[in-house]
């Protein structure tokens, strides 16, 4: 089912291609951050990655409680997006030989990530409301307020110490 099929002929059919979208993304992510663990030098962006890593274990599992909650299935459906955002991740990963500039590149990759998670859940969050699922979006909502608390970590980590390093 593509963004604009027309198997979307509601706000609830757009509300589970989104739940079906990021539910791929966050699958897709825990496929991801082990590598992104492996290669960051800086001990306090590995344990950060460790950290987000059972956090995202447990974000799937709240998604599949909303599936279930809407009456649907847990599944992912492609998303171009989170591939090539991780794609891009790889790449420049891939390039950089200087360690401490790697930290650098890792940490803005995954700023990328959380960038996009927010914004999915923020969008499934007014969706659930308009559809009268209050306790989907409280659900989604731990998920929302984790990807910001996360955001932020990385921004002071890369402010006081992974940028400067790599400069």
């Amino acid at each position: 089912m593509g963004l604009f099929s027309k198997d979307i002929k509601s706000l609830d059919d757009l509300f589970v291609h989104t739940l079906q979208d990021i539910y791929y993304a966050e699958n897709q992510i825990t496929k991801a951050l082990p590598t992104m663990i492996e290669k960051a030098t800086d001990p306090q962006l590995k344990q950060g990655f460790q950290t987000h890593l059972a956090e995202t274990q447990n974000q799937i599992k709240r998604l599949e409680q909303v599936f279930q909650m809407h009456g649907h299935t847990p599944k992912g459906v492609d998303c171009p997006a989170i591939d090539g955002i991780i794609k891009e991740a790889n790449e420049v990963a891939g390039d950089v030989a200087d360690k401490e500039v790697l930290d650098a590149a890792l940490l803005a990759a995954a700023q990328a990530v959380e960038h996009y998670e927010i914004t999915r859940y923020g969008t499934l969050i007014a969706w659930a409301k308009q559809l009268g699922r209050n306790d989907c979006a409280s659900v989604l909502q731990q998920t929302l307020d984790e990807e910001k608390a996360t955001d932020q970590k990385l921004t002071a980590m890369a402010e006081s110490k992974v940028n400067q390093k790599a400069a």
